[in-house]
């Protein structure tokens, strides 16, 4: 069994409940009230301010160029195209200044933190640990519906479109491939510090999307 797969089942209950969550079906089916998704775009904006700092570490910590470029070709997309969506989202939804700049949630504190930890941590591994999770979790989810109704709106639409695709298949497949190459060379310990940074991911991405559906 490769390594991410078992990370994956060590916490499969958790892993399953984000990746068909009722967030994900109303996003897909275009029945998701406005009024959540305008909240997750606003708190998912700031997730990424972390996750490009967190990137751009792994990258630094990754053992050759060759294991790098993949990572930093898809930083250049997270900082352009995917950040160019968001932008377009406030826009044709009228998310004002001030709302973008509200306070972070309590569920994106705690993902924001996670990312800080394992950025901080001076372990590749760990990097990578939240890295497969953000991205593969979102591969599996997305994937279900990329065969969406094509009117959906687009910020809807182009949100599945972000994380499908032999494109984005291909980042998740790499990083995939970080963790378990390195796997067998971590200690013990390593392995369990490593297994905890994964389940705290799932557990925030869960989290993430029922804020979203508390919402009323």
């Amino acid at each position: 069994m490769r390594p991410t797969d078992y990370l994956r089942q060590t916490v499969q209950s958790e892993w399953d409940a984000a990746t068909d969550h009722q967030f994900c079906k109303e996003l897909a089916d275009g029945s998701l009230p406005l009024e959540k998704m305008k909240w997750y775009l606003i708190q998912d904006y700031k997730f990424v301010d972390q996750f490009v700092r967190l990137l751009a570490t792994a990258i630094a910590h990754a053992p050759t160029l060759a294991d790098g470029v993949p990572m930093a070709q898809f930083l250049g997309l997270v900082t352009s195209t995917e950040n160019t969506y968001f932008l377009r989202c406030f826009d044709a939804l009228d998310v004002s200044k001030f709302e973008q700049n509200v306070s972070p949630a309590l569920r994106t504190c705690e993902f924001q933190a996670l990312m800080v930890e394992a950025r901080t941590s001076g372990r590749y591994e760990q990097m990578l640990a939240v890295l497969v999770v953000a991205e593969w979790s979102y591969l599996t989810w997305a994937d279900r519906y990329k065969g969406y109704d094509t009117n959906l709106p687009f910020w809807f639409a182009e949100w599945i479109d972000l994380h499908t695709g032999e494109g984005f298949e291909a980042v998740v497949a790499h990083l995939r491939h970080q963790l378990d190459d390195i796997w067998p060379n971590l200690t013990e310990q390593q392995q369990v510090n490593t297994a905890t940074m994964f389940q705290k991911a799932v557990y925030c991405e869960c989290a993430f999307f029922d804020a979203a559906m508390e919402l009323h």
